[in-house]
This record gives C-alpha cells, sequence and structure tokens, in this order.
C-alpha cells in the first residue's frame, strides 16, 4: 500500500482502459491525454471499461510505481457516461477503492442561515 502526503492532487481519466497497459503505456496517457506531467508526484487513476480494476501511477522520487485493485464484486464506475477526466481529493479516491462512486451533492441548509434563524427564534426557546 502506498502513503501519499495529504496535499497530493489525484488525476481521474474519464475514459475506459486497457488494464495491460503498465508503466510506459500509463506515462503516455498521463502526458498525452490527461496533459499532466507524470513526475510531478500526483496520482493518476485509470479503471477499465468494467469498472471492475483499477490501476494507479505515481512518481515516488526514485522511479514509477503501479499500484492495482480489483474487485470481486461491485465496480468502481457505474456508468461511464458520467466519469470524466477530473481532479479529486485524497477522500474521493479513498471512496472509489472501496468502490463508492462520490457524488457532487448539494448541501442541504447553510451554517450561516441556520444561526441566524436561531437568533430570530432564541426568544421563544426555554433556557433550563
Amino acid at each position: 500500500m502506498f502513503f501519499p502526503q495529504g496535499q497530493v492532487r489525484v488525476h481521474l481519466f474519464g475514459r475506459p482502459t486497457d488494464m495491460r497497459k503498465s508503466f510506459d503505456g500509463l506515462y503516455a496517457l498521463t502526458r498525452n491525454e490527461l496533459k499532466q506531467d507524470p513526475l510531478s508526484g500526483h496520482l493518476f487513476v485509470f479503471v477499465n471499461r468494467r469498472g471492475t480494476q483499477m490501476k494507479v501511477l505515481y512518481f515516488d522520487r526514485s522511479g514509477f510505481c503501479v499500484w492495482a485493485k480489483r474487485l470481486e464484486r461491485g465496480c468502481f464506475v457505474s456508468n461511464w457516461r458520467d466519469v470524466q477526466s477530473r481532479e479529486m481529493d485524497w477522500t474521493g479516491l479513498k471512496l472509489m477503492l472501496e468502490g463508492i462512486e462520490p457524488r457532487r451533492t448539494k448541501k442541504r441548509f447553510s451554517l450561516q442561515k441556520t444561526a441566524e434563524n436561531a437568533s430570530n427564534a432564541g426568544s421563544d426557546k426555554v433556557k433550563y
């Protein structure tokens, strides 16, 4: 298992990848398709068409590393139409590694509005 730094950037490749690719093939995809520098130390994530296998390419100052995972059940990506090449955070990658697709969700409430409502309604509340 790798232990990346907290400030690491994670780039997800938004198209299915042939999992026969290794260091050189993934390096080429990173350089040519993602338009990123593979030597940057960032993590580059590639997923196969069925969404059951994932490879992560990264450079650890002494050489390239490829980390791979195959799910026995479930998949990393359920619908390729919804996936695009993008940068994600380390937490999003950890969720993907567990087979959970991170979704963009809206906040259901704002803390500022809740605080304003509490101050306005504070006179009606009974204090213990």
